[in-house]
């Protein structure tokens, strides 16, 4: 079933093709955008059955054996992003077409956003796949140029300042990545990952440390980890609504991906895990100081984006079976509910006119369902029992309690104090938006405060009946899929375990890819 594995990445290479062919057909352009992420959530359910079953899947593209050809490789864990990423993808592009079909695609112009965010798609799924330094790059680099281009939609001054610093600082991150790559390669003479895990283990310590050093930093700007998270707050809540959500969610995630990776296959043994935990204290604290200043949701949500980083990277920097574990667990939770909360958002924004929530009030009367909408992601992010986000996090302070060490105690501390501060931004945000009336602002005198925009009763109905449904009908599947998270808990932590102890154990990976992969 090898032959599964490139299809992830050609279909959406097609679609993006044949959107362009047929750019002037809208109908056939959105049905062949859908119809290949909806193939590819197919191949990547059946990749996950079948390496979850039977072990890790090794291509060499072209015949060439490794480390001569390209490798591509999914294991349990490339198949666990491959899945998400897809079901994430799928969902955005649907809500997307809803809002083109009730704005007339000025958001997100057919002829442009579909191809685009079909080579988004295929370097996000070329990333999870990369057997090799240079490939991973090369994905890199697919998602650098759609995503530009997507977060430029609509030409606006706001946007091509925001794409200005998005893509300097993704170069500057480039040439970081790149640059550690020809020094690995002139280390060790080789970037196949299998490879690297043998050799780079025969270097002597300061060359290892410079090597890993140099990877991190190009990682660590893609991870938006603190103190390289400044970009982040500033680039994404320019976008459309569907770009917003997609950045979010999954682009982040890719150098937390990459890190995972670095740690686990190429330097085990946790040569940085105290300078990832300091890392991860600061990411975490820094990010929801952020977002409680913030009034306006979008920056708001991009904050507790980068702040909620801190615990994924807490939990790579534990090394440990359980740690890997909830860390896995964490970035399927934060990939769905980022996502769901930014769609929100978008509806939010449609209703109100504005994402500000000093310029919004009374909601709840106005669209009762969209406060539900926000509501219960919202519970989820903020970590409050039984939701997902409230097991991934007890299972990643569960393993730092094993591990122990001052340091160790200090980001657990960090972590608590950063949930109930997401909850209280969340529910301010909540309570402001959806559930306060313009009443109660009487003897306020604040410019912002008088320019509040409250839905009275006698619009409630065209507000309800102008919101397009596939975008409310799309949210409410996104907002069920966050929910399912917490009845699948069990399950999805047993895959997780599976996928932290194939990383914490290489031999299946290193054994399909220089041992027999077949091409």
């Amino acid at each position: 079933m090898t032959w599964l594995v490139p299809l992830v990445v050609i279909l959406p290479l097609l679609g993006a093709a044949a959107t362009l062919v047929v750019s002037r057909n809208r109908r056939l352009q959105i049905l062949l955008s859908v119809g290949m992420l909806t193939i590819v959530t197919l191949v990547s359910i059946a990749l996950l059955v079948i390496v979850d079953a039977g072990g890790t899947l090794a291509v060499q593209v072209g015949g060439w054996a490794a480390p001569w050809g390209i490798t591509l490789v999914v294991d349990r864990l490339s198949a666990i992003m491959l899945v998400i990423s897809a079901l994430m993808l799928l969902g955005v592009l649907v809500y997307s077409v809803g809002q083109g079909i009730a704005d007339g695609d000025q958001e997100t112009p057919l002829s442009i956003f579909h191809p685009s965010y079909l080579v988004l798609a295929a370097g996000l799924f070329n990333v999870f796949i990369a057997g090799d330094l240079f490939n991973l790059y090369v994905g890199f680099e697919m998602l650098l140029a759609a995503s530009y281009v997507l977060l430029t939609l609509g030409s606006t001054g706001v946007r091509i300042r925001a794409g200005t610093t998005y893509i300097i600082v993704s170069l500057v991150s480039s040439v970081f990545f790149l640059g550690a790559i020809a020094l690995v390669y002139g280390a060790t003479g080789t970037v196949n990952l299998a490879q690297l895990s043998e050799r780079l283990g025969e270097l002597p310590g300061d060359v290892q440390l410079l090597l890993h050093a140099a990877l991190l930093i190009g990682f660590a700007v893609k991870a938006a980890v603190y103190p390289v998270s400044f970009w982040l707050p500033d680039s994404y809540p320019t976008a459309p609504a569907p770009v917003t959500a997609v950045f979010a969610g999954l682009l982040t995630k890719v150098g937390v991906y990459a890190i995972l990776r670095t740690e686990t296959l190429l330097f085990p043994g946790g040569q940085l895990s105290q300078v990832l935990l300091w890392v991860a204290l600061l990411t975490l604290l820094v990010g929801i100081l952020g977002a409680v200043a913030q009034a306006d949701i979008k920056r708001l949500l991009s904050f507790t984006l980068v702040s909620h980083i801190g615990y994924m990277i807490f939990g790579i920097a534990l090394a440990s079976l359980s740690g890997l574990t909830a860390t896995v667990f964490y970035v399927v939770h934060h990939i769905t509910v980022q996502t769901t909360l930014f769609l929100v958002t978008g509806l939010i924004e449609r209703i109100g006119g504005t994402t500000s929530i000093n310029r919004l009030a009374g909601l709840l009367k106005a669209a009762p369902l969209i406060s539900i909408l926000f509501f219960i992601p919202a519970l989820n992010l903020g970590g409050i029992p039984p939701f997902s986000g409230f097991i991934g996090k007890v299972g990643l302070f569960l393993a730092g309690s094993e591990q122990g060490g001052w340091l160790v105690w200090v980001v657990i501390a960090a972590g608590a104090v950063t949930s109930l501060l997401t909850l209280y931004a969340l529910m301010r945000v909540w309570n402001m938006v959806f559930w306060r009336g313009k009443s109660e602002l009487e003897g306020y005198t604040s410019p912002m405060l008088e320019s509040l925009q409250e839905t009275d009763e006698a619009t409630i109905g065209k507000v309800q009946s102008t919101t397009p449904r596939l975008m409310v009908g799309t949210t409410i599947v996104m907002v069920c899929l966050t929910v399912s998270l917490t009845f699948c808990a069990g399950p999805l932590m047993d895959l997780a375990g599976r996928a932290a102890a194939d990383l914490l154990d290489p031999s299946s990976y290193l054994t399909a890819v220089l041992g027999g992969g077949n091409g």
